[in-house]
C-alpha cells in the first residue's frame, strides 16, 4: 500500500503567533492563494472563535480557495465548533480541527478536569464536529508531555467517534527528534484502530533541532 504525506500549513494560524507577524485579512488571503499555488494539501486559516477578525479571515480564505482543504481551529467546545463551521460554510473542502489538552499538568491546572472528563469532552466534540463535515481532525494538546497510556486511550476513543485525522503536537517544544519519533511509533503500535485515521504531527523548534 502506498503511503501519502499530506502537507498541513499553519502559517495563517500558528505562524501569526510569532512576534511582529500579524497579518491583515487581505494579506492572509494573499498567502493562502500562494500556498494553494504551491500545492499544499491543507491550509489552517485561523481560529474563528478568537476574534471577529480571525473569523472573517477564515471565511475569506474558505470562500476563495478551490483546491486545498481549509481548516479552522476550535477548542473542544460546541461554541467554538459552531463558529468554525460557520466560517467554513463556503469552503469547498472544509476541515474542523478541534483540540483539548492531554498532559497531566494541563488537565490538572488548566482544565481542572479528570482524565475521564477529558475523554468524554473530546468524544463529544468530535461527534458534534462530524455534524458539519466528515473531515474532522482531533489534536492532543501537549501530547509530548502526556502519559502514553492515556494518550493512546483518548486517540482510540476519538477515532471511534469519527476523527479522520489525529494530530500529535509537541506544543511546548519539549521533545528532541528521537523522543518524538519513538512517541509516534508507540502510538502506531498501541492504538488498535490507528489504521482508520491519518496521523498528523505539529512540532516546534524551541530547541533549534529542526531539519
Amino acid at each position: 500500500m502506498k503511503e501519502k504525506i499530506y502537507v498541513f500549513d499553519t502559517t495563517l494560524r500558528d505562524g501569526e503567533q510569532s512576534p511582529g507577524a500579524s497579518l491583515t485579512q487581505q494579506e492572509k488571503l494573499k498567502v493562502a492563494l500562494q500556498l494553494e499555488k504551491l500545492g499544499v494539501d491543507i491550509i489552517e486559516a485561523g481560529f474563528p472563535i478568537s476574534s471577529v477578525g480571525d473569523f472573517e479571515a477564515v471565511e475569506l480564505v474558505a470562500k476563495n480557495i478551490k483546491t486545498c482543504q481549509v481548516a479552522a481551529l476550535s477548542r473542544a467546545k460546541k461554541i467554538d465548533i459552531d463558529k468554525a463551521a460557520e466560517a467554513l460554510k463556503k469552503a469547498r473542502y472544509p476541515r474542523i480541527h478541534t483540540f483539548i489538552a492531554t498532559s497531566d499538568i494541563h488537565i490538572k491546572y488548566k482544565l481542572n478536569m479528570t482524565k475521564e472528563q477529558v475523554i468524554e469532552t473530546a468524544v463529544e466534540a468530535v461527534k458534534y464536529a462530524r455534524k458539519f463535515t466528515d473531515n474532522v481532525e482531533f489534536s492532543c494538546e501537549d501530547a509530548a508531555r502526556s502519559d502514553i497510556d492515556f494518550l493512546c486511550k483518548i486517540i482510540e476513543e476519538v477515532i471511534k467517534s469519527g476523527a479522520t485525522v489525529v494530530n500529535i503536537p509537541d506544543t511546548v517544544g519539549y521533545s528532541i527528534p528521537e523522543e518524538f519519533g519513538k512517541l509516534i511509533s508507540e502510538i502506531k503500535n498501541r492504538v488498535p484502530n490507528i489504521d482508520k485515521c491519518i496521523i498528523s504531527v505539529h512540532c516546534h523548534n524551541d530547541l533549534g533541532l529542526a531539519v
